[in-house]
């Protein structure tokens, strides 16, 4: 089994993430994140709330609606251009994205072909799929998932899931702007759902159908593009290495083609983690978005997006630095870096701030009333501190000293027959394994 396969075994026996819908045979590309996995989604999300809203004086939050006027996605775009080059299996009908079999088995840019260009060179050079079967003529295939709105046949309209959350942001800037009467430059930020119909789902948890963003919109004057794309290129950096815990090296901005760039982008880079397995996966998207956003929004609904300075009394329409992770893409980070095999223990080496839990509480023995209620006692005082406690009294202490090596616990607390005598406990650190006597009260 390599390393990858471990990691996804491992996710699921320690409860970081199952399989959806299982006990009905699963449902491709979707996945449900158990007690320690949900857990970690909200240290993720708080942790970047905090570092890119609560402290900064020039960004506010939001939180949108999932649904939006189907308008917003013809103005953004996503109707006309977000479409990918669908070939399907004629045996196993599965789907694969024209563009990456061409370049997997010939070794070709694709980036400026036209989709007929692509099916003249699958045809010409009689590309087969990966299970050596024939392929379907290629076809448009649109990433926005539909749905219908309404409660009869008659009232149904025609609405989109949304495919990212920055549209919303757009469509409440002038709210926003109006409501906390910000200046700019300033920043709208939110966590939550987006929705694609992927052609090609893999990688575990890296590529779903439903995914979850924490995006940052920062609003800003239009000869000011440069300067603040090189600031949000370190300040998220620094946010992944100093609060993450990830090491610095395992990080890199790749510069994407102004021929391979999205529609809407001015400069755009991929923010990337290299995995123990040497590939490089995107985590982020850096956009310099220019006015695009704004700019059809206006168009589109007739209303003004310019801004006046109240200084100089210039009006312009604001550009936009986009900053957009994946927590769920970081947390597949996050486990791929954590992960160690040590002799005969695996250990998820997870910085405190991260780590499901902090400290493991555990009871000597659990037919001693007295130890056992010690042992509750600081997993009361700990708890009520704040932090994220296990208490675990199963088997002997060695095997949940393992147990919670695996998880990603930093220290394991052990209450025995001293800590009656004189109040002192064993506290066990992960990475070493040392163990060290203190006070109850200097813990």
């Amino acid at each position: 089994m390599d390393r990858s396969q471990k990691i996804i075994s491992l996710a699921k026996r320690r409860g970081f993430v199952f399989p959806s819908s299982e006990i009905y045979g699963g449902f491709s590309s979707t996945y449900d994140y158990g007690p320690l996995g949900a857990q970690m989604l909200k240290n993720i999300r708080d942790l970047w709330w905090k570092y890119f809203v609560e402290l900064r004086s020039d960004v506010v939050g939001l939180d949108g609606a999932i649904f939006c006027h189907p308008k917003t996605w013809e103005a953004s775009g996503h109707v006309d251009s977000f479409n990918d080059p669908l070939v399907e299996d004629k045996v196993t009908h599965i789907r694969y994205r024209a563009d990456h079999l061409i370049e997997e088995n010939l070794k070709i840019d694709t980036s400026k072909m036209s989709f007929d260009e692509m099916q003249k060179i699958i045809n010409d050079n009689k590309i087969m799929s990966p299970d050596e079967n024939e392929l379907t003529e290629l076809k448009s295939f649109n990433l926005l998932v539909e749905a219908e709105l309404g409660s009869t046949d008659e009232s149904k309209i025609k609405a989109y899931l949304r495919g990212e959350t920055c549209q919303i942001i757009f469509l409440q800037y002038l709210n926003v702007l109006q409501s906390m009467r910000m200046k700019i430059p300033f920043g709208i930020a939110q966590i939550g759902k987006a929705f694609r119909n992927e052609v090609t789902t893999k990688d575990f948890i890296y590529r779903t159908r439903e995914f979850e963003q924490m995006e940052l919109e920062f609003f800003i004057h239009p000869n000011d593009g440069d300067k603040w794309y090189e600031y949000w290129k370190q300040f998220m950096l620094n946010w992944c290495v100093e609060e993450l815990g990830f090491p610095l090296t395992k990080f890199r901005f790749r510069e994407i083609p102004k021929e391979e760039m999205s529609h809407y982008a001015k400069i755009q880079s991929d923010f990337e983690f290299e995995s123990s397995s040497g590939k490089w996966f995107e985590l982020s998207p850096l956009n310099h978005r220019g006015e695009w956003d704004l700019s059809r929004h206006q168009q589109y609904s007739g209303e003004n997006f310019e801004y006046r300075d109240p200084e100089t009394n210039e009006r312009f329409l604001p550009n936009v630095i986009e900053i957009s992770m994946g927590i769920n893409r970081i947390l597949y980070a996050l486990l791929d870096n954590a992960y160690e095999e040590d002799g005969d223990r695996v250990v998820l080496k997870l910085n405190e701030k991260v780590a499901p839990y902090q400290y493991a509480v555990f009871p000597l023995v659990r037919n001693k009333p007295e130890v056992v209620g010690k042992a509750r006692m600081v997993y009361d005082l700990l708890v009520n501190k704040g932090f994220r406690v296990s208490y675990d009294d199963r088997g002997n202490v060695g095997k949940r000293y393992y147990s919670q090596d695996e998880i990603g616990t930093p220290k394991c607390i052990t209450i025995d027959y001293q800590t009656l005598e004189d109040d002192t406990i064993t506290v066990r650190d992960r990475d070493t394994m040392e163990q060290i006597r203190v006070s109850i009260n200097d813990l």
